[in-house]
């Protein structure tokens, strides 16, 4: 798909696969989409922030929202269209959905292409039921906006074994410590520390998705033990870094470099 792209104005239901690595240009939808990862995992950017969809969550999409894509592992994937004014859920910015079994069978059930129209107004109906007993995933990787907070953002993502401080990152962009704290509550509402986890996390999924072992996938995004790790990730996301990688179905790492999110 070419970049800024504007797409099919009538809401569309589809499933595809992707291969590792494939990348889908920034575009937007004059419709509502949801979008359900059952096999891999999907990075989603928009202007202000990055989000995991994967077999545990769903990702939301409101209408105009312009967004890419970054598939890792080889993954499927489904995409719900709702119309503008008749949206499933009532968030008006994009947001990752937790995805209990009786949804994500609706979501693939959904997507398929042979359905009747009738077929697809009943699994949309209980669909819509389920996701309004969703709660939204926490975990929301922000875009950094000021030049200064997106250097010392780059450089702690460099290498996640090592331990930037704020103090160091400061020193290293060329601003202040209070600064350069008062930038990542102001643009973020987190502390640098909040940030850092939240990063990790991040890049944990991806990981885990690729095929990584989660005493590897804690090593490289830097924990200094495998159990403080789980903990770590079992808290953000609601599962085990064990089952959501079993649930990506991860597939063997090419590489042991960390991937651009």
């Amino acid at each position: 798909m070419s970049q800024n792209s504007q797409t099919d104005p009538q809401p569309t239901s589809t499933r595809h696969e992707h291969v590792a690595g494939q990348v889908i240009g920034r575009h937007r939808h004059a419709f509502h989409q949801l979008i359900y990862v059952s096999t891999g995992v999907l990075a989603v950017r928009t202007g202000e922030a990055s989000w995991v969809a994967s077999s545990a969550h769903a990702m939301w999409i409101p209408a105009d929202t312009w967004h890419q894509h970054r598939v890792y592992g080889h993954s499927r994937v489904h995409t719900i269209g709702f119309a503008p004014e008749n949206p499933p859920l009532p968030s008006a910015s994009p947001a990752v959905v937790s995805v209990e079994p009786l949804l994500r069978e609706l979501l693939v059930a959904r997507s398929d292409p042979g359905l009747t129209a009738p077929e697809s107004e009943r699994l949309e109906a209980v669909m819509r039921d389920r996701l309004r007993r969703s709660r939204s995933q926490p975990l929301t990787l922000p875009t950094p906006q000021d030049p200064r907070l997106v250097r010392a953002c780059g450089l702690a993502a460099e290498d996640l074994t090592q331990i930037r401080t704020v103090s160091w990152l400061a020193r290293q962009s060329g601003v202040g410590e209070r600064t350069l704290a008062r930038l990542f509550r102001t643009e973020f509402g987190m502390t640098y520390p909040q940030w850092r986890t939240t990063n990790r996390v991040f890049h944990a999924m991806i990981q885990l998705a690729e095929g990584a072992t989660v005493t590897e996938t804690g090593q490289r995004c830097g924990w200094a033990t495998t159990s403080a790790f789980i903990d770590t990730f079992t808290r953000t996301i609601g599962q085990t870094p064990g089952s959501y990688r079993a649930a990506a179905g991860g597939v063997p790492r090419r590489s042991p470099s960390l991937p651009d999110a």
